[in-house]
């Protein structure tokens, strides 16, 4: 008995051992997905001199990006990772070779302790250059290990003062790393020569160039972008318009990019099935000097050329994208007694612009435009919400006839009434 007993508990204390270290040998439990790094996003700001410039709503340029911040600074989303790197803070002095290195790390790339960060900035004062390059080079810096996705987001109101270190091909370089670090620009000043540097620094990494000239506009692009870096990436497709519906591209949900002339026409198209809504925007940057007043259209077309429903947006030259989209929810047909698949309608979107350039601007290549397409269950009054699409055109015409007949009633009766209390004094 007591030769069993201890047979029993050396067994079981040899399966115990196996057991541990099998446990530790194999790899985690399927359900234990490996968590996902947080985005990482670093802001550069520009506190150089000139950023003392009263031009923003009143205040100083370096008085509304603090305003800004605060505002940006509040509305991080809690899984990105946030830092703050400046450029132009610290040296005042007139030497080049000091002033040309003048960056710094303000508040280092981790979870965001707001408090912390708002103090940081708060110090800021206008002081000295403007090396953006050498600032570019040490955010990527900042931001790299790990696979996560990055962005660095550029606010200056000037061009690089720090050449020959050409801020585009520092762009260039960081792209060429293969990071999948993405650089947006945004500038505080209308200049055509800022404008062209900034967006060439933010097309070499497929970043975004924004003018801006108001607080709010600022704080909202700056938001916009911080969380975008919290969603997941979508590289866009290139694609190539046509001049008629005919010969256009057959597109399916996705994002598209591709560029129009001033004035032109392009088409594309996208088949919807019985069922399916059919959502698409379009969004065109003024990349280079244009006239103010202008517009862009997207419209949804039959393949026999009759309108289904448009978007349309106007600008006044206050900003450098413009944007428009639509919605087209194809009614669910009625085939429950057929075996057939149902078939699909081609609609043809069509994107135009009615920008004008002075004659000193060149109009090659055309201006980037970026299409979403995306097709989604349309809604169960499908029907209706289609009627008041085509309405663009018929239910508001028909409106205005309605109140003009009513009008009309009314005037007339108003009239005789005060013909007929004449006569009778």
């Amino acid at each position: 008995m007591i030769i069993r007993r201890r047979l029993t508990v050396g067994v079981g204390i040899l399966l115990a051992t196996l057991t541990a270290g099998l446990g530790s040998a194999l790899p985690a439990a399927a359900d234990e997905t490996p968590t996902k790094a947080p985005p990482k996003v670093e802001l550069v700001l520009d506190v150089s001199g000139s950023m003392r410039t009263r031009d923003i709503d009143g205040q100083s340029r370096m008085a509304a990006a603090k305003q800004a911040f605060n505002e940006v600074l509040d509305a991080v989303p809690e899984q990105v990772e946030l830092g703050i790197r400046t450029l132009g803070a610290n040296y005042p002095g007139d030497d080049r070779k000091v002033g040309c290195k003048d960056t710094r790390q303000l508040y280092p790339v981790g979870p965001l302790d707001r408090t912390e960060a708002k103090t940081a900035v708060a110090t800021l004062a206008p002081t000295g250059w403007t090396p953006i390059g050498p600032a570019l080079l040490g955010a990527a810096d900042d931001l790299k290990g790990g696979d996560t996705t990055r962005r660095i987001v550029l606010i200056t109101d000037g061009e690089d003062t720090c050449g020959p270190l050409d801020p585009c091909e520092v762009a260039r370089d960081i792209a060429a790393r293969g990071i999948h670090l993405v650089i947006d620009t945004l500038g505080l000043v209308p200049n055509a020569k800022i404008r062209e540097q900034l967006t060439c620094i933010a097309e070499a990494t497929g970043g975004t160039y924004t003018a801006v000239q108001h607080t709010d506009e600022l704080s909202g692009r700056v938001k916009q972008l911080v969380d975008r870096a919290a969603e997941p990436v979508v590289t866009p497709v290139a694609t190539e318009g046509a001049d008629s519906c005919s010969g256009a591209p057959q597109l399916k949900a996705g994002l598209y990019t591709d560029r129009e002339k001033i004035g032109e026409h392009r088409w594309y198209r996208v088949d919807v099935l019985p069922g399916q809504e059919l959502r698409a925007s379009v969004s065109v940057s003024a990349d280079r000097a244009v006239n103010n007043d202008y517009g862009v259209l997207l419209r949804a077309v039959t393949v026999h050329g009759r309108e289904i429903v448009r978007g349309s947006e106007s600008g006044t030259g206050r900003t450098d994208a413009i944007s428009s989209g639509l919605r087209y929810p194809k009614p669910q047909q009625d085939d429950t007694d057929s075996d057939d698949k149902p078939a699909a309608e081609t609609v043809c979107l069509q994107v135009s612009n009615s920008f004008s350039v002075p004659a000193s601007v060149k109009t090659e290549p055309g201006m980037p435009i970026e299409l979403t397409v995306d097709l989604v269950d349309a809604p169960d009054d499908a029907s209706d919400v289609a009627a008041f699409g085509l309405g663009h055109g018929w239910w508001l015409l028909g409106v205005l006839v309605l109140t003009g007949l009513v009008a009309g009633l009314l005037t007339g009766w108003l009239s005789r009434w005060r013909i007929a209390i004449w006569r009778t004094n």
